[in-house]
């Protein structure tokens, strides 16, 4: 059997086939498409019509490969920006008429509990697992071992703090200190809510945490296989989110595992993922290109 994640978020979309074999899921296709679906929701609170297109033939897209692989299950979950937007329901009926199935606006603690069952299985590390998820425009935050313990989501992402307080490339020294006050703020009470500083381990999911951890580990290209369960220090992570702070878009946009539609928010994310290793006490963060992706996967096999 084939079954079709759907991941959309305020950032990318991405799609994964897979195959259920007796070993476990096995990738058929795994896509991701930048589309910033959350373009300005965090000002308008509106989803913008040339967002809703961009996002509509990514996934005209991603139906003719679901047609192709043969898939039996469908299933899309639509996270942060769909959940703040007053037309959502444009978005509903463009997904409809697109794929042929509802998009799903989930919870942020479903969409927690989505994103550390895809980070987890397979991971060996000490438990338990503090799992973070920085996204466009949340960032969700899991407790827990096999399963979770508890789970809680933030609006602070890396394209709405970009939008908002580190709107200037690179940002100047009151931009991100304020940033990093919101950000700190934020980081506190999620913590508090899960009992983070507990966990043994921090896991880091989505394209900031990997874009992070490609760069610092120095690749020429991006290569899963080797960003896949990396351990990157702090003194790394700080180092990283210091050098994108101080660079021009054009500078990000050099570095050989930059994806295009990630530049302009990378410094973002990174400061994002530096101030939660700081306010929990972690000395390392194991990067997860599996997330909430592959969690929905396994919630249809």
């Amino acid at each position: 059997m084939r079954v079709a994640a759907i991941d959309c978020g305020t950032n990318s979309i991405r799609l994964l086939i897979a195959s259920l074999e007796p070993a476990g899921l096995v990738d058929v296709v795994r896509r991701m498409e930048i589309v910033r679906l959350g373009q300005g929701v965090d000002r308008t609170g509106r989803l913008a019509p040339e967002a809703l297109e961009r996002t509509r033939v990514a996934l005209a897209s991603y139906a003719a490969q679901i047609a192709e692989h043969g898939v039996s299950l469908v299933r899309m979950v639509a996270t942060s920006a769909t959940r703040d937007a007053s037309n959502a329901d444009d978005f509903r009926v463009m997904v409809k008429e697109t794929l042929g199935v509802e998009p799903e606006v989930v919870t942020g603690d479903e969409e927690a509990r989505l994103s550390f069952t895809g980070a987890v299985r397979g991971l060996s590390a000490e438990a338990p697992y503090l799992v973070v998820d920085i996204g466009g425009g949340s960032t969700e935050f899991v407790v827990g071992t096999s399963t979770v313990d508890s789970a809680t989501s933030v609006d602070t992402g890396c394209v709405r703090m970009t939008e908002r307080p580190l709107h200037t490339t690179p940002p100047g020294l009151e931009e991100t200190a304020a940033a990093t006050a919101d950000i700190t703020a934020a980081v506190d009470r999620a913590l508090a809510a899960v009992d983070g500083t507990r966990a043994a381990t921090l896991v880091g999911l989505a394209g900031s945490v990997t874009t992070v951890a490609a760069i610092a580990l120095g690749l020429t290209s991006y290569q899963s296989e080797r960003i896949h369960h990396s351990r990157i220090s702090y003194e790394d992570v700080a180092a990283v989110t210091a050098r994108m702070l101080e660079s021009t878009t054009e500078q990000r946009l050099a570095i050989p595992v930059m994806h295009p539609g990630r530049a302009d928010v990378i410094a973002a994310g990174a400061l994002v993922l530096r101030t939660i290793m700081d306010r929990a006490g972690m000395a390392s963060v194991v990067a997860s290109e599996h997330d909430i992706l592959d969690g929905i996967a396994w919630s249809l096999a």
